[in-house]
């Protein structure tokens, strides 16, 4: 693959229909699904529990029938920062709990917790972003622009727009593959002349090649928001007040039983982080 080819590192925001019983599911019910895996994962303080969403994880992967290896590709390309962020956690902020001393050098000292912690970010981390691309993998456009609206529709009695707030979100995901895609042509326009785009070399040089793509980025991608409004204004769209729909949620017993499982599941790594169940995993590996 060409070092150009930045759609080969976004998958969130990507759409893989293949019929599975995952994509067939109430756009509401994967909403609430995905809602309560970001809650269970952020909110746990047990490592076990963030092994095991990632586990379930790539169980939905496997139902689903999307390709597990696309989603993680999307994650190498952020792991730089994540592992500098795991390293500043290491470095920089400094932890109740001593612990088992394993290094110690003038000033610095990383212990047992200081690992644990960092382990943390970056399977926090992980889980988030790998939850979120199987959701987008299995939920179109349409169908969440749907989900959102008939989720936040008893709120708009209280004020809130929820056909434009639901249409606001369905913009930005979808701008996500189309930013990496103009970013790609950005690169190689530039690059045919004679800027020097790819390869590798030290972080400064790699930040350099970036930033001249960000202002013809910004510039792009503010153009492609005037159009669409102006696309949106000569079609007489006024927003949501009075509008049908066509297509009307049924949820069923699938749905609900999807639910209460993720329901579990966030239960789960709630007590596990409360209960600390997994202090005796790194008593034993620690001693």
């Amino acid at each position: 693959m060409s070092e150009f080819d930045l759609m080969r590192n976004v998958a969130l925001g990507q759409y893989m229909p293949t019929g599975s019983a995952l994509h067939r599911l109430d756009p509401r019910a994967k909403l609430g699904m995905v809602i309560l895996l970001l809650v269970g994962v952020t909110a746990t303080g047990s490592l076990l529990g963030l092994i095991v969403a990632l586990g379930c994880t790539l169980l939905g992967y496997r139902a689903a029938r999307v390709s597990f290896r696309f989603g993680l590709r999307g994650f190498l390309a952020a792991a730089p920062f994540v592992l500098l962020l795991a390293l500043l956690q290491v470095l920089t902020i400094p932890q109740n709990d001593v612990g088992r001393v394993l290094l110690q050098w003038w000033r610095l000292v990383v212990t047992v917790v200081d690992l644990r912690s960092a382990a943390f970010v970056v399977l926090r981390f992980f889980a988030l972003y790998m939850g979120l691309t199987l959701f987008s993998m299995t939920t179109s456009t349409v169908e969440l622009a749907h989900g959102i609206e008939h989720l936040l529709r008893p709120l708009q009695r209280v004020g809130l727009p929820a056909h434009e707030l639901s249409l606001t979100v369905v913009i930005a995901l979808r701008f996500v593959p189309l930013l990496a895609l103009e970013a790609e042509r950005i690169a190689k326009a530039q690059a045919s002349r004679g800027a020097e785009m790819g390869g590798g070399g030290r972080l400064l040089q790699r930040v350099r090649r970036v930033l001249p793509l960000l202002v013809p980025l910004f510039v792009t991608a503010l153009r492609r928001a005037e159009t669409l409004a102006l696309a949106m204004q000569v079609r007489c769209y006024t927003g949501g007040r009075g509008r049908t729909h066509l297509i009307h949620l049924r949820a069923g017993w699938n749905d609900a039983l999807a639910v209460a499982g993720l329901l579990l599941l966030t239960a789960g790594l709630l007590f596990a982080g409360w209960a600390d169940v997994d202090v005796w995993v790194w008593g034993w590996m620690f001693g």
